[in-house]
């Protein structure tokens, strides 16, 4: 069964709402100041780590737009890695990207990606996917990469369902620029 990670950049209040600029948020780009580059080599190993990408419609075009014209190691593994996307768009994704097959839902059809061949799947943003990927029980590893700033609110991605999901703790690690991951595992029973 191939693991499915999800990876999101998250203030001290929660929020993952523009954290490179995005014109959502009137803070956006809160991640900016922290920049430091052994969090870059971090996600640059995330990323060569990672067979593939999943991610939110939304999210999905952020990427497309920002990343084909980059260069260097980075950029060049993002335009090459496959892509499933969630989404109702019925026209060429492009970019190395294949719709989610959704014919029984999108649980069933993430559950189904799980269970093909291939290596670990990367969730990177994707707010209300991840938040949905929580619920349903389908994360297998969470990498909350928190900075040290307050925003006073925004997307978040923990579900308010009232649902109990244990995590153990797999690794922590703090940046130069005081950054800090936070590696959790779903607790098996």
């Amino acid at each position: 069964m191939r693991q499915l990670i999800v990876s999101e950049f998250l203030t001290l209040d929660g929020v993952v709402e523009a954290p490179g600029g995005e014109t959502s948020h009137r803070h956006a780009g809160w991640t900016v100041p922290y920049a430091a580059d052994d969090l870059f080599a971090f996600k640059l190993q995330e990323t060569r780590d990672a067979d593939s990408l999943l991610l939110g419609r939304r999210t999905f075009e952020q990427f497309a737009e920002a990343w084909p014209p980059r260069e260097g190691e980075f950029a060049e593994k993002m335009n090459a890695m496959p892509k499933t996307v969630v989404t109702a768009r019925t026209d060429d994704l492009g970019w190395n990207a294949t719709r989610l097959d959704v014919t029984n839902g999108v649980r069933a059809g993430v559950a189904a990606l799980k269970e093909g061949d291939g290596g670990p799947i990367l969730v990177a943003g994707s707010a209300t996917l991840a938040r949905s990927l929580l619920v349903w029980g389908l994360v297998d590893e969470l990498r909350l990469l928190v900075y040290p700033v307050l925003v006073g609110g925004g997307a978040r991605i923990f579900p308010d369902d009232r649902t109990k999901w244990a995590y153990e703790l797999a690794g922590l690690q703090r940046f130069s620029s005081d950054a800090v991951l936070h590696v959790y595992r779903l607790a098996r029973s």
